[in-house]
């Protein structure tokens, strides 16, 4: 006798709401079959351990098959079956008052939809215009087949089925034909099934002969059931971990991940997992998205920003847990409590894992330490609860290679380069080549310079100014040499405003154009020993550009030309000759007569050349009047 009925709901409207909502993300259509039989043979699993089925198990092959013919995709699974009442109450029956209530609870959140009132089946109709069910119960004798067209109204009947379990027949729709090509299923079920606990058959196993594939005997297992982070880590060797990580990145070739941590934890909640600590050293953006998100072996997302805390989106590897929720969109992830609890505890196992290396394998940890350094910077920058664990770690590297934690560089520096405010001086250099000789001029003073050229290194810097205070990151150029750790009051220079007018313009003639940059000129009494003409730039200035080239909010700073200070030091005996002739000599003739003596164009040159500015025709031109020089 065949049953004809409408499935339980008030509207007719049902699954042109599912098909429109849904409609961005159908492919799930496949995880939520495929899940669905597996979670049908780990029943009949546990029934039969509990004695409750006492039949033979047999062949528990999910299998996924497909007939370009019949224009039908078809997942078929040996489990517990569905008796006729079970369909009529889990398909027929869908707790929905109307699809008005439907509409406004999920019109901004359509991932929601699937699962939500046992809708993770009706994904298959947003791609089939027609979906079947032929299930036997292991309880019943009999089977039942269920069939609907995409409407509501469906027909249940009495059936020939010889093994218990269920058939999923869905009829492709011819606005889908992309589900029946092999090439995009067995990529789908690479996606989403890769992991799941029971064996997914698609296909037959092929090799080449005779010029074409043949199929064999051999099951095409798609499938790993028993994945890596589901074994106990005592029996697991290294090169487990590194086929494992090459299984997930099989585009990785020969990068080696430097370490990880094999997560299982079972209180308060369900977490197993393996997160890999990859090379990093630039390009946050490039690095993000590689930890696939699972629950219970089934995929979710490998989107995980928001989700787990923003620095631990540079690292690779798995997530497992069934207290993630699988059938809701990723907005509703970022506020599910469990979530919170699980990305609090990895957050604390990576800091773990890091302390606990560095204080047993400290030469190791500073051998990885370039390559740790931005994902440790990145989480202090943005994770309070990281930053008190990692201010034990974390480490800065002066130009000779060496490595110090904050507390032992300031105990190394804290004698020599405190200035007269009681601060403490840190001298750093962004660039060993261009800023070189400002790096040997600290090194004659008895001072230590650190290598700070990462790519977070000034916002890093910002942020222990402000957690340490009496401490400040300077640049080595950032001023002269004899004023850059003041001990002492600076004395002033004694010239009069229209002496200070007159040398500024003369120096300005003599400096090339550069694009969006402006100089400035001050007088400082250095000794008649030192340079005549220095180029510095303020360290808050520059700061503020460079920290602009990461944060919108600044953006201001980085249309700001760049500003540069020529230091005239009026104690070198050819700055105080070009302060006498300033007594005798108006703007006019100062300026030709030093264009035409050449001295302090050289001079100024020089000064630019020494921090890497002097370029292009500029460069040209001191080159070769240079020459000219030493004729």
């Amino acid at each position: 006798m065949v049953q004809k009925g409408k499935i339980g709901v008030t509207t007719d409207n049902i699954f042109p709401i599912i098909k429109k909502f849904l409609y961005s993300d159908q492919e799930i259509f496949l995880r939520e079959i495929v899940s669905n039989a597996v979670d049908a043979t780990q029943k009949i699993k546990t029934l039969s351990d509990r004695g409750e089925f006492k039949g033979d198990l047999g062949d528990t092959t999910v299998r996924v098959t497909l007939d370009k013919k019949k224009k039908t995709l078809t997942i078929s699974d040996r489990g517990i079956g569905m008796t006729s009442e079970e369909v009529d109450k889990y398909i027929n029956q869908i707790a929905l008052s109307s699809a008005n209530e439907f509409l406004d609870k999920y019109k901004d959140d359509s991932n929601a939809i699937i699962g939500h009132f046992g809708l993770g089946f009706y994904s298959s109709f947003m791609v089939s215009k027609k979906v079947e069910i032929v299930s036997k119960s292991y309880k019943e004798e009999s089977a039942v087949k269920w069939s609907c067209d995409g409407t509501p109204e469906f027909t249940m009947e009495k059936a020939e089925k010889n093994e218990r379990g269920t058939d999923i027949i869905l009829y492709i729709d011819d606005e889908y034909k992309e589900y029946l090509e092999k090439e995009r299923i067995e990529s789908l079920l690479k996606k989403y099934c890769k992991f799941l606990p029971v064996p997914i058959a698609f296909g037959k196993k092929q090799e080449w002969k005779d010029g074409k594939q043949i199929d064999l005997e051999e099951d095409n297992i798609i499938n790993d059931t028993n994945p890596l982070w589901r074994q106990m880590p005592s029996g697991l060797k290294d090169e487990d971990y590194t086929k494992f990580y090459h299984d997930l990145y099989p585009m990785s070739f020969n990068d080696e991940p430097m370490f990880w941590i094999h997560l299982n934890v079972d209180y308060p909640f369900n977490l197993t997992g393996i997160l890999y600590f990859p090379k990093i050293k630039s390009n946050l953006d490039l690095q993000r998205n590689k930890i696939q998100l699972y629950s219970n072996q089934v995929y979710v997302t490998d989107s995980v920003e928001g989700i787990v805390p923003e620095f631990l989106t540079l690292l690779h590897g798995v997530i497992d847990s069934p207290d993630i929720p699988l059938n809701v969109s990723r907005s509703y992830l970022q506020g599910d409590n469990n979530v919170k609890k699980i990305s609090s505890h990895i957050t604390k196992k990576v800091a773990d894992k890091l302390e606990e290396l560095f204080k047993k394998e400290r030469t190791q940890f500073e051998e990885k330490w370039d390559s740790l350094k931005l994902f440790i910077e990145y989480g202090m920058l943005t994770e309070e609860k990281f930053y008190d664990r990692a201010a034990k770690f974390s480490l800065l590297k002066n130009i000779e290679g060496k490595y110090y934690t904050f507390d032992e560089y300031k105990t190394l520096v804290s004698g020599s380069q405190t200035d007269k405010n009681d601060d403490v001086i840190i001298l750093y250099s962004s660039d060993k080549q261009e800023q070189y000789s400002h790096i040997e001029a600290a090194k004659e003073k008895g001072y230590d310079v650190l290598l700070m050229d990462g790519q977070l290194d000034v916002h890093w810097m910002g942020l222990l100014e402000q957690k340490i205070g009496k401490t400040r990151f300077v640049r080595v150029d950032s001023d002269t040499i004899e004023h850059i750790i003041q001990k002492e009051d600076i004395k002033e220079v004694e010239l009069t405003d229209e002496q200070k007018e007159l040398l500024t313009d003369t120096v300005k003639a003599q400096l090339p154009v550069i694009e969006k940059t402006e100089f400035g000129v001050e007088f400082k009494a250095l000794g008649e020993n030192s340079k005549p003409v220095q180029v510095i730039q303020n360290e808050f200035s520059r700061r503020m550009k460079e920290m602009a080239a990461m944060q919108q909010q600044m953006a201001f700073y980085g249309e700001m030309p760049d500003t540069y200070q020529v230091v005239l030091n009026t104690q070198h005996p050819s700055i105080k000759g070009l302060i006498d002739s300033s007594k005798e000599k108006d703007k006019e003739q100062m300026i030709k007569d030093t264009t035409e003596d050449g001295k302090l164009k050289q001079m100024v040159d020089l000064a630019l050349l020494s921090g890497g500015m002097l370029k292009g025709e500029a460069l040209s031109n001191f080159i070769k009047r240079s020459f000219e020089m030493i004729k």
